[in-house]
């Protein structure tokens, strides 16, 4: 969608605490979000005027509006799938409204009691009903209940290919808890984890361990987006959405099961526009945000974006690549979904603005370009974030 390069920007970022427990509802966790991107903004709730979420987002965003105390709104609409539409798709919704002239300024936000279950269906229970509809009539009677068993049979799939092992898996799960070590906010601040502590933790689906899987948080994070020349008169310097895209493949259904040997899925096709679109290409990339729900779809996520080839991940990660300062492509750099916490990747955003600000404590030096992907697997987003500098 080359029509919208750089015409829009994330001007605000904001999150509650990530917790296990948050004690309160959902609603509450998405106005405290709200409001706290809205005043790093330098904006006044009052010109909001659109909203952007996931659907399975439990917010009104009318109740939004009232609780908020927002006048009015020109415009609010959701994206599907979860952790793979709803990251980055929610922000090009917003980015569209806002080029298009539909609303002055949007709120993406997700808000979720996913660890404590104050409001949030859960995923990966077993069916209690009498029958199992739609995909899950296919994969129920089997077991595949969670995404982590589904995903298990796609890493699996993808070790007997290319050689791929659980040191390698370990090595992202390693990354993000790197990074988390030196934010303060993140679940997992303060506790450090080796590879022989990756190999000690429990099997959840084999080949998946425990630190193999994302983070089960509550809390909440939004961003505002507004128009490009708006931006420039705002609070902090504008990060320009330089391109964002949404994909899916013709196996692509939810959590389905990923396939490794694909020539093209929907990674690949919205790679090939976002660089396209943006003018830039991989080499261009300083900070890489890659969704990391389960550590072998990050190396399956960094081969179908092109940042190497296909099984080539293994290798592409070694020697620290991935970590900041040091690595030539810091990926997660406040600990992701695994480390820091799992809002849905939306704090995977607010990271990706802070770095392009200057402003993160993993900085990367001279940043400029950031990549930022939402879940591989199942229907995608993806965007590239710019600076002035």
């Amino acid at each position: 969608m080359q029509l919208l390069r750089d015409r829009t920007a994330i001007v605000g970022i904001g999150h509650t605490e990530y917790s296990r427990d948050s004690g309160r509802s959902e609603l509450s966790l998405a106005c405290e979000a709200i409001r706290a991107a809205v005043e790093d903004a330098g904006l006044r709730l009052a010109d909001i005027d659109g909203f952007t979420k996931y659907t399975m987002d439990n917010n009104d965003p009318i109740d939004l509006a009232r609780n908020l105390g927002i006048p009015r709104l020109r415009y609010f609409a959701e994206v599907n799938y979860g952790g793979a539409g709803g990251p980055v798709g929610s922000i090009l919704l917003a980015a569209i409204a806002v080029a298009t002239g539909q609303a002055d300024a949007v709120v993406a936000f997700r808000a979720m009691n996913e660890h404590s279950g104050r409001g949030t269906p859960r995923l990966g229970q077993a069916l209690v009903g009498a029958v199992a509809t739609g995909t899950a009539s296919y994969l129920a009677p089997y077991g595949l209940f969670s995404p982590a068993q589904m995903v298990a049979l796609a890493a699996r799939r993808h070790m007997h290919l290319y050689g791929t092992r659980s040191e390698d898996f370990a090595e992202i799960a390693l990354t993000c808890r790197h990074h988390a070590n030196f934010n303060p906010q993140a679940l997992m601040y303060g506790r450090p984890l080796t590879l022989a502590d990756h190999q000690a933790s429990r099997m959840i689906a084999s080949p998946l361990r425990l630190c193999d899987c994302c983070l089960e948080t509550d809390g909440g994070a939004a961003v505002v987006v507004t128009r490009a020349d708006r931006a420039r008169d705002l609070r902090h310097p504008p990060v320009y959405i330089s391109a964002a895209g949404l994909g899916g493949g013709a196996w692509n259904h939810r959590f389905m099961v990923k396939d490794c040997e694909a020539r093209e899925t929907e990674s690949t096709v919205i790679a090939r526009q976002l660089f396209r679109d943006a003018g830039i290409t991989h080499a261009d990339i300083d900070v890489l945000f890659i969704y990391d729900h389960f550590t072998p779809l990050v190396l399956m996520a960094l081969e179908d974006f092109g940042f190497c080839a296909r099984g080539e991940a293994k290798d592409f990660i070694q020697g620290g690549r991935l970590r900041w300062p040091d690595g030539e492509l810091p990926m997660n750099t406040s600990g992701g979904n695994l480390s820091e916490g799992y809002i849905h990747g939306m704090q995977n955003n607010i990271e990706a603005v802070r770095q392009l600000r200057g402003t993160a404590r993993c900085q990367v030096k001279d940043a400029r370009h950031a990549f930022v992907s939402a879940g591989n697997a199942v229907p995608t987003s993806a965007m590239i974030l710019r600076n002035d500098r």
